[in-house]
Order: structure tokens, then sequence, then C-alpha cells
């Protein structure tokens, strides 16, 4: 059953491409106010397709957030925590048991890389920055672009390097470089070129699921200089955080923002309260990255146009989490501000009779699983945590009750809180760090940057504490079941920095 989806014969069931980006922000599309974008193909899909503006990751983690996604369930139910521990999807193998054929290329983020997680065929391809010093642990391993820049006698671009090169520069460059190879060998084109490869040379004689994994815009910020020659004078917002907003944060973030100046994750050497003019060119290569991918899904829909699958189709584009660019002095990921954990989410099917919409409610990432499940007439399980949007795109049903949670544990990069438990709503927003005497608290009417943190305000002292008494109730007692995990130790040497502590970076 299909719930009578218009546009589709009898018995028939919608294709379904999935389209995922890696860390990239809700304001990042021009359709979606983010005027000084360049992005037609993803406007497209907005004036088109039903946007959900208000679209919230279940954790600020590449892996956790997609284990959330492909298993319906938040984390301390999935039990995946951290992007080393090993995880493979569950409803993608009861979409290959329900008739269709199912196809990732690009990044999925499946632990062990090379696990086929449920589909029939997969193109693997993961982070840019992904050393390939085989003996520097054991998820290092040659995927599909490693082998294509190795054909092309390409020396993959990493931290090694780029420090090795030229230091000072590397220094300098805050996770910002140009791509000067061979245009069509950058990974997100790699990807995209795949995918128009792989439509062009198969028939469709069976329902496809194609998942469509882009490596981009996550760091480094690389985009070709075609690209990047775009935002040359682009007025792009920049933050302006300041010591009194950094003082009223907790201590864990604290924590995140020194190892982030420690260590050179994904080659971004970062810096305290860096100055506008480097934040203007670190979101400036980010936008030119979006702009990249936009590029390429442009070929894709053409593509999906001219091998007949678009009539009965579903595209889904969103992203598996945010990346702060510089908000309240963090870079990346692992916190809880909106900036990080809001993305975008579209809906298109322009064979189809979905209802293009805007829909403002808050929800979250996972509640995907099930509208695909419901979409190609597959039992979607009672156990979970998500909920279905059907309602939402075929008739405006509101999606859900507007309240959203988040979870992040521990890892080698958030080092400074065991759990952290994320609860929002239309008008609030707490943030609960297990076993710490702060958090985050913010009235997002008033505050909607979230600067001005109430943890400690005594006139909201109630409303904190019975939401602390909630998510306790909720979630505590499944994250501390089976949390304690040994995280894999890099072997291979590395370079030293010039960093302020002399520390070496760590992947």
């Amino acid at each position: 059953m299909t719930h009578g989806i218009g546009g589709l014969g009898p018995g028939e069931r919608p294709n379904i491409i999935l389209i995922m980006t890696d860390q990239q922000r809700f304001d990042s599309i021009a359709a979606l106010g983010a005027g000084w974008m360049h992005t037609p193909n993803l406007d497209r899909l907005v004036r088109e397709g039903a946007s959900f503006e208000n679209c919230f990751v279940n954790s600020p983690v590449c892996v956790t957030a997609r284990a959330s996604l492909f298993a319906g369930k938040y984390p301390h139910k999935t039990g995946v925590f951290h992007n080393f521990q090993p995880w493979q999807p569950t409803w993608v193998q009861w979409l290959a048991d329900a008739g269709y054929h199912c196809v990732n290329i690009g990044k999925m983020h499946i632990n062990p890389y090379q696990a086929m997680g449920g589909f029939h065929q997969r193109f693997v391809v993961e982070n840019k920055d992904r050393p390939l010093f085989l003996d520097e642990h054991p998820r290092a391993f040659y995927d599909e672009w490693d082998k294509a820049l190795k054909s092309h006698n390409i020396v993959k671009p990493s931290r090694y390097n780029r420090y090795a090169e030229d230091p000072d520069g590397y220094e300098k460059a805050i996770g910002c470089f140009l791509w000067d190879d061979d245009e069509q060998l950058h990974s997100d084109f790699f990807v995209g070129n795949t995918v128009k490869w792989w439509l062009d040379d198969r028939s469709a004689e069976a329902p496809l699921f194609l998942q469509i994994g882009f490596p981009g815009p996550h760091p480094p910020y690389d985009p070709s200089p075609r690209f990047l020659a775009m935002y040359e004078d682009a007025d792009i917002p920049v933050p302006r955080p300041t010591e009194a907003e950094l003082e009223r944060q907790p201590r864990a973030q604290a924590a995140l923002r020194q190892n982030m100046i420690d260590f050179n994750f994904d080659s971004i050497r970062w810096r305290h309260l860096p100055p506008p003019d480097d934040l203007l060119k670190i979101r400036r290569h980010y936008a030119a990255n979006v702009s990249m991918i936009d590029e390429k899904i442009g070929e894709i829909i053409a593509a999906l146009g001219r091998n007949g699958y678009l009539e009965n189709s579903i595209v889904i584009f969103t992203s598996d989490h945010a990346d702060a660019l510089g908000d309240h002095g963090h870079i990346q990921k692992w916190t809880m501000y909106d900036t990080v954990l809001r993305v975008p989410l579209v809906f298109w099917a322009p064979g189809l009779d979905l209802k293009p919409a805007t829909v403002a409610t808050p929800m979250e990432l996972m509640d995907v699983a099930p509208t695909i499940l419901e979409a190609c007439g597959v039992d979607v399980p009672g156990d979970w945590d998500a909920r279905s949007l059907w309602p939402t795109l075929v008739d405006g049903t509101p999606p859900g009750d507007g309240v959203v949670y988040a979870e992040l544990a521990r890892d080698h990069i958030q080092t400074g809180a065991e759990f952290i438990v994320m609860r929002r709503d239309r008008d609030w927003k707490i943030v609960w760090y297990a076993g710490e005497d702060d958090g985050e608290l913010y009235d997002l009417q008033a505050d909607p940057d979230e600067r001005d943190n109430l943890w400690f305000d005594p006139r909201h002292a109630q409303r904190r504490d019975r939401w602390i008494d909630e998510i306790r109730d909720r979630s505590v007692l499944g994250m501390l079941k089976g949390r304690h995990v040994t995280l894999p130790k890099p072997q291979q040497p590395m370079p030293t920095t010039s960093g302020p502590t002399g520390k070496q970076p760590a992947t």
C-alpha cells in the first residue's frame, strides 16, 4: 500500500531519491532566505516542494545522526554515540526485501565503511580529509574517490601533506583551501558524476531507492576557483562572538573550543575568536562548496528526467547536521546551537500529487524514515521514535507536537561532558549536561540567536528543573546502557604544529 499517491498507476510504487550532504546549514540556500547564495537547483526544489524550515537532527555528530535516521530511534536507543562505532542501517534492507533496488553512491558513514547495509550496490566515498595511512587505525581504507585520484596520479590533499608543504600557509588557512586539480575529480563532483553515469547506464526494471551522499560542504572547505569566484564580493553575514558570550557558556564548550585549537580536525587550525575577515573567508569557501553541490544536483535531476524517473519519484534533500562556522566562537559541530542542529529538508515530487508547502513546525530528521516506508508500502515498526511526515505532505497536517530532542556523548573531540541532551520547542531550548552544574537555557522568542544563557537565572529555575526531570526520565537510563566503548588510537606519527600548546593533530 502506497497511501494512494496521486500520479502512480495501480500497484506502482514511487522511486525514492535521498540526497544528503554532510554538514550543511539551513541558511545556505537562497530560497530559504540566504540571499547571498548561488543555489538555483536547490531553490527550485524549495519553491516546488514541501520545505520543512525547522528540521533538527538528533545528534550533532555524523554517524550518530545518520544512525538515528536509518533506525528511526534516538541515540539512547540505537546505542550509537560517536563516529567510530560499528553500525548499519535497518530499513534499507526492508526496502530491498519489498522489491526495491537499493543503491548508495557517496557518503553513508556506515561502519565498517565497506559493509553493504542492505544496499544491493555501494560506491563508497567518505571523508575528504581521511588519511591513507593504512596502519593509522582499523577504519582506514581506499574508497572509490581514493582509487580515482590514484588512477590520475593525484595525491589526495590532507592535513598531513598540506602542512608538510606549507606550514605557515596551513596555519593561516583555517581549513580554507582551493581545489586546483581537475575540477571533475573534486569529491563532490566525483560523486555527482558517478550518479549520472549510474543512472544513464542502467535500466529501470524495479523501483529504485537511491541514496546520494555528498562529502561536502564538510571541511576542509575546498571549492574549485570557479565557484569561489562567485563569492569574491558576496556580503555574507559574519558572527561577532565576544568574550562575554563565551564566559556564559558551559565548561564543556570551553574544552571543545580548546580541542579545536590544539588539534587539526579536518585540516582546520582553529583559533580563539578569529577576526571577522577570517570568518568571512571560511563562509565564502563554505558557500562555494555548497554551490558546487548545487550544480551537480541540477545535473542529477536532468539525468533522472532523461531516464524516466522523475514522473514517479520522490526526491528528498537534507543533511546530517550543520556547521557553526564561527557562531558562538565554535567551528564544525558537537554543540546544541540551532546553527549546528538545524538543516534543510525538502521533499520534491514533480510528477506526483504531494502538497507544496512551507512547514514551520519543529520536527526531527529521523522522521524522514517512516515517511519513506509509508510511501513505499512498508510497515513502520511500532517501537520507533520517529513520526511520519506523510500527513503533512498530502494534506498539510502539522508534523507532531513541535518538541524535538538531540543527544551527544563524550568522544575524542567533545571531551568535556559524559552526556548532553537538548530539548527544544517553538519558544524554549534547554541543554542538560549530565553530572554538571551548568547548562544552557534560552528564551527563543526574545533571544533567537541563543546568546543570553538563562541557566542560572532564578526567574526560570522552575522551568529549567521541570525540563531536567523530563530529560532524565526519558533518556538517561537508555544512554547509560552499553555506553562504554573503546576508541581507536592513532598510530601513525603526525606532524607537530606551531600551535600554542605544541600538541599534535589528531584524526
